[in-house]
């Protein structure tokens, strides 16, 4: 295993590092005005929710490594503290991308990337009309990270009006995930997608809490077959399972028939299909399977 030092790294370095292994990071668009009504429109994958009462949104845009200098969004927000956060789908990739530019600051990057300006209900700064998502946002505190090239700086920012396009709604007036096309950052040039062809559920925590892995059977536990994955869903039953007489299908009949005089060989053939039967989701019948070779 490759252990640095991030003391020992020029910031360029430390940067390329962290960019590619805290990923994907979802993309604040953000749209800012200063004083004299410049608009700016800029990108930051430094960008997370965290609070929901408040609800507080929270970016950062950081001191450029190159030469130390701050951007045009931070300024803006200094001086008017409020951003509307545009939220990106891949359908807008390319036109945000191009708005990362270092444009001058009386340049709007709304025109440079042919966005168009919408004019948002109570902050300044207007929003771009093609976001599916928007954000009316005031900025609470901006905390500075650091006075070197690559610092952040951390715009904790309240979120007063979120506008939502009713194409990716559902019928309950909630937003349906699978109807997001929404993209994120990772290091370099890199980006994901994640659409309806590429996301999953995971089923939260049982509510009477999980037996958890230490208490799964060793062969289980131990199996060769299973992984993390597999038995995170298997120990996350409210309580161990038993063997269920009323059970019945045909090819645990016919494994433990053909495997009865080799224990091991049977184990294994039993983990492999319980392994299908977890793939799919059936935690129930995967445990049925699994207590025949306990």
């Amino acid at each position: 295993m490759l252990s640095l030092n991030l003391s020992e790294l020029k910031p360029a370095d430390i940067q390329n590092y962290l960019q590619h292994a805290i990923a994907p990071r979802p993309i604040c668009f953000a749209s800012t005005i200063d004083l004299e009504g410049n608009i700016n429109l800029s990108p930051y994958s430094f960008f997370n929710l965290f609070s929901a009462n408040p609800p507080i949104v929270v970016f950062s845009p950081a001191r450029r490594v190159r030469d130390n200098s701050i951007k045009h969004t931070l300024q803006n927000v200094t001086e008017i503290p409020e951003v509307v956060i545009n939220i990106v789908d891949y359908d807008m990739l390319q036109q945000t991308s191009l708005t990362s530019c270092d444009y001058p600051k009386n340049v709007n990057e709304f025109e440079k990337a042919g966005f168009t300006q919408e004019k948002a209900f109570i902050v300044k700064p207007p929003m771009v009309k093609e976001s599916k998502i928007k954000l009316e946002c005031k900025v609470n505190n901006i905390i500075p990270l650091g006075t070197e090239g690559g610092a952040g700086n951390l715009v904790i920012a309240e979120v007063l009006w979120m506008h939502i396009d009713e194409s990716i709604l559902d019928e309950n007036k909630k937003i349906d995930q699978t109807k997001l096309d929404l993209v994120a950052r990772l290091g370099a040039n890199w980006y994901t997608r994640a659409n309806a062809s590429t996301i999953f559920e995971v089923e939260k925590p049982n509510l009477n809490l999980g037996i958890g892995f230490d208490a799964l059977p060793i062969s289980i536990k131990n199996s060769t077959i299973l992984n993390g994955n597999d038995l995170g869903k298997l120990a996350n039953v409210g309580e161990l399972p038993f063997i269920d007489p009323s059970f019945h299908d045909d090819r645990l009949k016919n494994i433990i028939q053909y495997f009865s005089l080799n224990p091991d060989d049977m184990e294994s053939e039993l983990h492999l299909y319980a392994k299908e039967l977890l793939s799919q989701d059936n935690v129930s019948a995967a445990w049925q399977i699994l207590l025949a070779s306990v």
